[in-house]
């Protein structure tokens, strides 16, 4: 018997597996699946009775259309082979489907639980369309039938501007296809070059739900729950459900369906508004009539405006009247009153002529008192000038000035004040200089009263009343002891209160 090494025997297992079982298709249930960091995928098939491990490699693991999961019944096709480091032997998938419609409706029915749960299905998420857009957006294939009927049924009812994003709705790339779509509509600025439409329709014919599982996909879900443009989900007729109905803010049963939930009717709307203008024009002719009827009715109860305005002219005109009248009387009374003051008024002549009288007088006056001024000073001089030629000495010179003095000091002393202090007149003192009139006296004023044997400082206490001359003296009171002395006006003086 030949001897054989373990990486021989290994090698020609691998051999005659690939070789007899170069492509197969399995049905299993897939167990413990895994994503490794690389991107390949581990899991194993099993039934009820065997165990088969698979692998998909990251290059394949994008295609296959479909998330793995574990419990979820499929069928892989790919080679089987054999892993001689662990002596185990494995299929290679390149293409994996789920077996049966029963196991599409569970994964399904999971995914449906899953996004729920997620708040994807909320109904306060669901915005409100536009009664009229201007721009549409229609995800679906550019060249079935549905965006003819979508575009007939819009030309039917209300044409608007359409744009169309071009996409498969059938296989493994549909579903990559429609959520870019959707966000490639909903990226669009509002004030670009290419305008946003402002709602969306995915759409796509009737099929099996093998046909219709690229709307059942998770991102085209999520990416219909995150459009910020509402969104119409009109795929397959009216019996076939899809998730993206339950993201979508409006389910249309078909894509015609879709086109008239998009847009009103025009001819409904124009005769809507003829109605409504109708009912308008009604509405204000009846209301006009009945403010009409109300005035009329009103003005039924006022008085003739005529009447009104005559009896108001009259009384504008009795006032006119009356205000000329009280003009010239007030006028009149104003003169006699000037004319009565006027005669009280001397004369200027009469003034000016009084007035030279006086200064006549005081001339006379002034006159009667220069010999008695001048003369004496005068007699003085001569006497002393004809000394002085007459050759007299110097003491007799220096007697007579000394007599011509004492005789000027004498005469002044007689036409001095003091001579009057002495008769028991006093001279008042302020802070401002002589006080002259009762009136400049304040409550608390510091005073200085001259008599002719000295002064005294008072306090005055309340305000002296005015009196006329034939009044009676004013009593004088004080309301504390006065200390004074005699002294002579420059000296300080005792301090007292008159009241």
């Amino acid at each position: 018997m030949p001897e054989f090494s373990v990486s021989e025997i290994s090698q020609a297992v691998k051999r005659t597996l690939e070789t007899s079982f170069d492509r197969v298709r399995v049905r299993g249930e897939i167990s413990g699946f895994k994503r490794a960091a690389s991107g390949h995928l581990y899991m194993a098939l099993k039934d009820d009775s065997a165990v088969l491990d698979g692998v998909c490699w990251r290059g394949v693991a994008g295609r296959l259309g479909m998330q793995p999961e574990d419990g979820m019944e499929v069928i892989a096709t790919g080679r089987l082979t054999s892993y001689p480091g662990r002596s185990k032997y494995q299929i290679v998938i390149d293409r994996m489907e789920l077996a049966g419609a029963g196991a599409l409706l569970k994964l399904l029915e999971d995914r449906k639980k899953k996004l729920a749960a997620e708040g994807l299905f909320e109904a306060e998420r669901k915005r409100d369309l536009p009664f009229l857009p201007e721009v549409i957006g229609v995800v679906t294939s550019p060249t079935g039938a549905v965006i003819r009927d979508i575009m007939h049924r819009l030309s039917d009812r209300f044409p608007r501007r359409v744009m169309v994003w071009p996409v498969v709705v059938q296989g493994d790339a549909a579903a990559g296809q429609i959520a870019a779509a959707i966000r490639g509509f909903n990226s669009l600025s509002e004030t670009g070059a290419v305008p946003r439409p402002e709602v969306l329709i995915v759409a796509r014919g009737g099929g099996s739900l093998e046909d219709l599982w690229a709307f059942n996909e998770e991102v085209v879900v999520r990416a219909a729950a995150e459009s910020d443009i509402p969104l119409i989900s009109a795929v397959g007729h009216e019996t076939d459900t899809t998730l993206i109905d339950f993201a979508s803010d409006r389910r249309a049963p078909t894509p015609t369906a879709a086109a008239e939930i998009a847009v009103p009717v025009r001819a409904e709307l124009t005769a809507q508004t003829l109605d409504l203008e109708r009912r308008l024009l009604a509405g204000a002719g009846r209301f006009l009539t009945e403010r009409r009827m109300e005035v009329e009715g009103l003005g039924r109860g006022l008085p003739d405006p005529r009447r009104l305005l005559e009896e108001k002219t009259q009384r504008l005109d009795d006032s006119a009247e009356r205000l000329g009248n009280a003009m010239n009387n007030f006028i009149g009374y104003r003169r006699g009153t000037l004319v009565e003051l006027a005669a009280q008024l001397p004369h200027p002549r009469q003034q000016i002529r009084l007035s030279r009288q006086q200064l006549s007088a005081q001339s006379e006056r002034l006159k009667s008192l220069r010999p008695r001024l001048v003369e004496p000073f005068r007699q003085a001089y001569q006497r002393i000038d004809a000394g002085r030629r007459l050759g007299e000495s110097g003491r007799d010179l220096t007697r007579e000035r000394q007599r011509v003095v004492a005789e000027l000091g004498r005469i002044l002393e007689s036409v001095s004040y003091k001579n009057v202090l002495q008769r028991g007149f006093a001279v008042v003192r302020g802070e401002k200089g002589s006080v002259g009139r009762a009136a400049e006296v304040a409550d608390g004023m510091k005073l200085d009263i001259e008599f002719h044997d000295g002064q005294v400082s008072v306090t005055a206490g309340d305000a002296p009343t005015l009196r006329q001359p034939d009044d009676k003296p004013p009593v004088v009171k004080k309301t504390k002891p006065i200390k004074s002395k005699s002294s002579s006006p420059s000296k300080g003086d005792p301090q007292g209160t008159l009241l």
